[in-house]
This record gives structure tokens, C-alpha cells and sequence, in this order.
């Protein structure tokens, strides 16, 4: 019987054992998608505890834990943090097979030296240990990006964002990269015209451009855009269910528009119009400026509406979407193609029934431009999971490059998330070690070692650009 979780967790061959050790685990860390507190980072937080930096913002957690019985006081409410991580050891032993598991016993053991399984038994004696290492400037925010050996984080922000943090970090010499990515799902979001004509107010003001027609409004987001560039920015990003199949003249729009800021409702077709305009306007910008941009599709979100009321968004009530994905996107990539206007592109998928979709549709846009222009983006949310990410490669690896991926993110809002890199460095490296001790890929270890290190790390390091 294998050790719980040793050095050779995951990596089932002694080629796997071989790539992963001699090649996969000294590449630094490019995390080009994350949810980090950019103010978190520039004021360098140092945590209380071990409850507060681990279940402060980590709605998956919350998701496992009301699963487990636990009362809501516990998972976001008022309840001590320490009594919060009681409730969190109690799920724990429960979570075997779920992601989770493994995460908090990575984190565990690569952050605070910790081997010991959390449970109800143990969860004084880790609570203690990681709380008193958390309270020394070792384990300051910075400083637990630097144990991991990070290099490069993207954040994700508003368009209305000041970017202060971003400025700030940048000032103070800070060796790791932080820079924004351009989230403008907000501008594009007519669901509620009385929010969205909210947010357009607050636009004009950052813009400082009167907003009165929709050539007003592209100009206003055109302005940030360019703000955003200057500040270092080099990514969009975009979290739709579906890439909408919808196409509106000049006239329709403005029609919309003036509709949603009159505070009338919008439909849904007239919802989908907007979209897939916005959508083309903003891959135009992020071609002229050579940025990458990101599509996240698939999701249903805030489906708990009790809980959205009381709590927001992003709290854990979020599901996978079964929305038809092919014939929108299709028609936004073309449409930007068809002008030399495409930008390099990731695509997300979080419903595995998309993989070969995706995989398949990235390969129709490629130009020649630069390797693995359209990206089949790593396995996202509720897909970043052992089965999910072996989906993910095995399609991609099947119907386009393997060798071309520019890998994982974390995709998460806890700085002690970074172990999901090698969590999925493991997963890669048995993949392909299975397959050579299968006789199915020679045993090159030079071809094969460097294609895992690109994987890990290089690719994304060149597609980007970024100067680190």
C-alpha cells in the first residue's frame, strides 16, 4: 500500500516519476487568472489565523461544508473563526474523493511542513501550528506567493477599477508581476437596467466621457481599456453562459440602449444582441493592443436566490450550465477573423460535454501567427479536478497540441492556492508517463521533459509576452 500523499503522489510510473521530479517541479509558477486582492497584496496582509485565511473567501468550501450539514453562522456568518475551522476539520474527512481533500493536505504540507490528516482530532494542534506561523512576516501575503516560487499573477478587475493597488505594487519594487485583467461583464449585463444603468453612471465618471448613446459608452470603455494598458494590463476576460448567436443594425442597439437607460426591462433576445456586440467591440480593442483575451463559458450563477439575497454573489451557489455553445462562438470568432481583428484567445468550457467542441473550434481560427494562437484553456471551477483535467488534456491532446498548452491557473482567491499548479503538474506528467511505459510515445526524455516544462511554465511565459 502507497503512502498518503508522498513525494510520488499521483505519479502511478517511474517515467511519470521522472518527468514530474526532473522537469515539472522546479518550473516557477505564471498565473495569468486568479481572483487576489490586489490591496491584499499591496498592503502585504498578514493573516490572524489559519480559519480566516483559509475560509475568508473560498466559496468552495462554503459549497462543501452546507453540504455537510454545516449552519450558515459557520460557513459565513458570525461565528469565530476558530470555531468556523472546527466545522471546516469536521467536512474534511468527508470530502475524501472531492478535490478538497487533497488541496487542504497539499497546502498543508507545502506551506506550514505539515504532514498530519485534518479531523475533528487534529484540528487544535494544526489550527495552532499554521496560526503561529501565519502570525509571523514569513507568512504575509507576499511572502506566501514567494514560497511557491510565483512569478507573474493576473488579477481580475472592473473596468471602473482605479488600479491604486496594481500602482502601488508596481512602486515598491515588488519582485513577483501583478497586473490587472479586464473584466467588463458589468457594461455588458442588462439583466437589470437599473443596475446596469448604476454602473454605466459610475463609468462616466471613471471615463470622464458623458455617456448619452452607445457610441458614448464604447468610447467610455475604450478609455479604460487604454487606462488599463498603461498600467500594464494584457488580458481581457469575459464569464459568459453562452456566447450569444445574435446579430442587431446600428439602430436596434441604441434602441437597447436607451431602453436599459430609461430603467426598462430588457428581453432576452435584446440581452443577446447587446452581448454579442459588446463582445465583437471588445475583441477589436484587445486586437488592436495585442492582449489575450478569456472566455469563460458554462455557468448558472447565484441559483440560490435566498442566499444571493442575503449574501451576494460568489458564495458558492453556482452550477454547470447546459447552454449550447458552438453557434455564438462561432460567429464571434469568425466575425473578428474574417477582419484580421482575433486576438489570441483562451477558451473555457466548465460543461465536459464542450471538451471536443472546444478543442475542435480552437483549431478553426488558428493562423499561423504565433503557436497556439486559440487556447483550450485548462480545466476551469468544477472541472480543475483529477478527472476533469485528464478530460481536458485527453481532448486537446487527441484534437489539437498538447505540447502548445499554456497550462494551469488557479483561478482562486486564497494566496495558499498555489499547490493547484502541482496538483495539476502531477496529473500531466502520469498522462504522459502512462502513455510511454504503454509503449504509445517513445521514451524521449529530452523531447518529453522540455514538453512539460513548456507546459508548466514556458508556454504561457512566450504566448503572453509579458516582461517579467
Amino acid at each position: 500500500m502507497k503512502k498518503f500523499m508522498d513525494e510520488n503522489f499521483m505519479l502511478q510510473t517511474q517515467t511519470a516519476r521522472t518527468l514530474y521530479h526532473g522537469h515539472a517541479a522546479q518550473m516557477p509558477i505564471y498565473d495569468y487568472h486568479c481572483h487576489l486582492s490586489p490591496q491584499e497584496i499591496a498592503e502585504d496582509r498578514q493573516y490572524d489565523n489559519l480559519g480566516e485565511c483559509w475560509l475568508g473567501g473560498d466559496h468552495y468550501k462554503w459549497r462543501a461544508m452546507r453540504t455537510n450539514g454545516v449552519a450558515e453562522e459557520f460557513v459565513t456568518g458570525s461565528a469565530s473563526w476558530r470555531d468556523k475551522f472546527q466545522k471546516w476539520a469536521e467536512t474534511v474527512p468527508q470530502a475524501i474523493r472531492n478535490p478538497l481533500y487533497h488541496w487542504t493536505h497539499l497546502e498543508l504540507q507545502r506551506y506550514f511542513g505539515i504532514d498530519a490528516i485534518l479531523k475533528p482530532a487534529t484540528a487544535d494542534e494544526i489550527f495552532e501550528a499554521c496560526t503561529t506561523q501565519l502570525r509571523t512576516p514569513d507568512f504575509s501575503a507576499r511572502n506566501l506567493m514567494r514560497k511557491m516560487n510565483v512569478k507573474l499573477v493576473c488579477t481580475t478587475d472592473d473596468p471602473i477599477d482605479s488600479l491604486e493597488w496594481h500602482k502601488q505594487i508596481a512602486a515598491d519594487g515588488f519582485e513577483i508581476k501583478v497586473l490587472p485583467a479586464f473584466r467588463p461583464d458589468k457594461a455588458m449585463n442588462l439583466s437589470n437596467s437599473n443596475a446596469w444603468k448604476e454602473y454605466i453612471q459610475a463609468l462616466e465618471v471613471q471615463s470622464k466621457c458623458t455617456i448619452v448613446n452607445l457610441d458614448c459608452m464604447l468610447e467610455a470603455i475604450g478609455r479604460r481599456h487604454e487606462y488599463f494598458h498603461s498600467v500594464g494590463c494584457r488580458l481581457s476576460d469575459h464569464g459568459v453562459a453562452y456566447v450569444p448567436d445574435a446579430e442587431a443594425t446600428p439602430s436596434e442597439l441604441n434602441a437597447i440602449f436607451d431602453k436599459a437607460m430609461a430603467g426598462q426591462p430588457v428581453d432576452l433576445a435584446e440581452r443577446e444582441k447587446f452581448e454579442a456586440w459588446f463582445l465583437c467591440e471588445i475583441g477589436k480593442m484587445n486586437h488592436a493592443r495585442g492582449w489575450t483575451q478569456q472566455i469563460h463559458m458554462g455557468v448558472f450563477r447565484n441559483s440560490n436566490s435566498r442566499l444571493f439575497q442575503s449574501l451576494g454573489p460568489d458564495i458558492g451557489c453556482d452550477s454547470i450550465a447546459d447552454c449550447r455553445q458552438g453557434p455564438g462562438l462561432i460567429k464571434l470568432l469568425d466575425r473578428l477573423d474574417s477582419t484580421n481583428q482575433l486576438a489570441k484567445t483562451i477558451l473555457y468550457n466548465i460543461n465536459p460535454v464542450d471538451n471536443e467542441l472546444i478543442a475542435t473550434m480552437c483549431g478553426n481560427y488558428q493562423d499561423g501567427s504565433c503557436p497556439g494562437k486559440i487556447q483550450f484553456g485548462s480545466g476551469w471551477w468544477f472541472l480543475d479536478q483529477k478527472e476533469g483535467m485528464e478530460k481536458q488534456m485527453n481532448a486537446l491532446s487527441a484534437l489539437g497540441l498538447l505540447s502548445r498548452f499554456v497550462g494551469m491557473l488557479t483561478d482562486s482567491r486564497s494566496f495558499l492556492s498555489y499547490p493547484r499548479h502541482e496538483y495539476f503538474r502531477r496529473i500531466l506528467c502520469n498522462l504522459i508517463g502512462t502513455d510511454v511505459e504503454n509503449g504509445e510515445i517513445p521514451p524521449d526524455f529530452e523531447l518529453l521533459g522540455q514538453m512539460v516544462e513548456n507546459i508548466s511554465y514556458n508556454n504561457a511565459k512566450d504566448y503572453f509576452g509579458i516582461t517579467l
